[in-house]
């Protein structure tokens, strides 16, 4: 496709994560010369696991949603070429995803289960809370509406302006509060928003909706790791001609009068490109560019001010497969206040693993960053003993609660923890943010034209440019491409 001359010859990508590959992926296909530049031994970033005692354990790839025949990842990955090498299988055949258990405090039921399909969903919450039937409509009708426009892929062929979303900005709380909602059907609709890292009080209804309505339309899990899937992305970029270098850490983009000339790698080599995409979180494609003359002063504040998400903390342990067989759904369990807000929550998932006999358990809370405080300005694998320790202590005190749900582990050994810090040094996420930067209604427009970076050849993408998860990542994926082609020839030649 790539035949007009004001498009770039050549396209360096900095990060290789689910923004760098799918977007590295794309333009490939559509004839750039593409080199992803990824400062780890491997590509993937937060998609690949790691191995402990032959067992691989997950840390940003859990469960994808709509992957069904139609449904918006299904026809990200069919473009993408990967569809057949991601082998899945499908969650909810016995009629649950999720089952939130919620804390004692009496202001919300015991247990909340999510089930497949907006009809069994709208149901579910009826019969949980009989009497606020027209409530549920005039919520669950917004979320239909957002399944349909997620299919449709209506925001990423849509002809409209950056701002076209700002009438849906409107905090979900604040739309419950309006509707006199219980602190029960309150506290089931606060957790989607946990999914995205934002509080009820200040999530934009338009990304709350999106995110349920993308994992109630069909919900899979991966067959294999993490890993298997990050290799099955690199290796499609490969196949397309597009190139991977690995322990290739990036200390500079060159910028010569607002115009993107190449970067710099900390080994010193130099590399020559006319654009460069940045698939890293903003804060750090803002520390890699000359400190003075390449971006306006104010979008160099913008982005320095920008709220990041919390970070996460996270437990893998083996258990006895026989005692602590496989559960075919996620496990919420919920602490909330008198008036159903999410006040914390922890993730479980129960697992085969690749060791007979032997499952996986794995827990993610938030990431209690005031814990890690004495450990901050070292990085991995120069914390000491200490740091290991309190890892350790709370990593036990996380899995001694979650025996109060399922029994006491038989054959209990915890593989390994990590921290928000892990995740920071990790794939540079400031602060350890999980899920990059905060899409808040408080900072909604902050955050709508982070790829206007006033500089030419110079784009962002990731899960920071549009939303977080492997669907909003991959969208923002298309449309940092459509940005580069412009909206006309992105949608002569991007057929999805």
């Amino acid at each position: 496709m790539k035949s007009h001359s004001s498009f770039p010859e050549k396209v360096l990508i900095i990060g290789s994560g689910i923004g760098g590959l799918s977007t590295a992926i794309i333009l490939a296909k559509l004839g750039f010369d593409i080199t992803v530049l990824e400062k780890n031994p491997k590509p993937g970033g937060l998609m690949r696991s790691y191995t402990r005692d032959g067992i691989e354990c997950a840390v940003g790839v859990h469960y994808l949603g709509s992957l069904a025949q139609g449904q918006v990842l299904r026809k990200f990955f069919d473009y993408l070429g990967v569809t057949a090498a991601i082998p899945v299988t499908r969650m909810g055949q016995n009629g649950i995803i999720d089952r939130y258990i919620f804390d004692s405090s009496g202001n919300h039921p015991a247990t909340f289960d999510l089930p497949p399909g907006m009809d069994a969903f709208e149901e579910n919450l009826k019969q949980t809370f009989p009497a606020e039937q027209k409530k549920i409509a005039a919520i669950v009708d917004p979320i239909r509406k957002a399944a349909a426009q997620l299919h449709a892929l209506d925001l990423l062929y849509s002809t409209g302006n950056d701002f076209s979303l700002l009438d849906q900005s409107r905090p979900l709380g604040e739309i419950l509060d309006h509707l006199k909602c219980s602190p029960g059907l309150r506290s089931v609709l606060a957790v989607p928003a946990s999914w995205i890292g934002v509080p009820l009080h200040d999530c934009p209804v338009y990304y709350h909706n999106m995110a349920l309505a993308s994992y109630v339309s069909s919900s899979w899990r991966l067959n294999r790791s993490g890993s298997d899937m990050a290799d099955v992305l690199a290796a499609r970029l490969k196949e397309l001609g597009g190139e991977i270098i690995t322990g290739a850490e990036v200390s500079q983009i060159h910028v010569r009068s607002r115009v993107v000339t190449g970067l710099q790698l900390t080994s010193g080599d130099r590399l020559t490109a006319a654009a460069v995409i940045g698939a890293v979180h903003p804060k750090i494609v803002l520390k890699m560019l000359p400190p003075q003359g390449a971006i306006r002063p104010s979008y160099r504040q913008r982005i320095t001010g920008l709220e990041d998400t919390h970070g996460i903390f996270s437990v893998h342990a083996r258990i006895d497969g026989d005692t602590h067989p496989e559960i075919s759904h996620n496990i919420f369990k919920i602490e909330t206040d008198r008036d159903g807000n999410v006040q914390d929550l922890r993730f479980y998932q129960i697992r085969k693993s690749e060791r007979e006999g032997i499952n996986l358990l794995s827990i993610l809370t938030s990431g209690k960053n005031e814990l890690w405080v004495p450990w901050e300005n070292a990085r991995s694998g120069r914390r000491g003993n200490d740091y290991l320790e309190a890892k350790e202590r709370h990593a036990l005190q996380l899995v001694r609660e979650a025996e109060e749900l399922f029994g006491s582990f038989k054959g209990l050994k915890i593989l390994d923890a990590y921290t928000p810090l892990t995740i920071r040094d990790w794939v540079n996420s400031p602060g350890g943010s999980a899920y990059g930067v905060l899409r808040s209604s408080s900072q909604i427009l902050a955050t709508a034209l982070l790829n206007r970076t006033s500089v030419k050849g110079l784009y962002l993408a990731g899960q920071n440019v549009m939303a977080p998860g492997i669907i909003g990542t991959i969208m923002g994926s298309f449309s940092t491409v459509k940005l580069i082609l412009g909206a006309d020839d992105f949608r002569k030649v991007i057929r999805l």
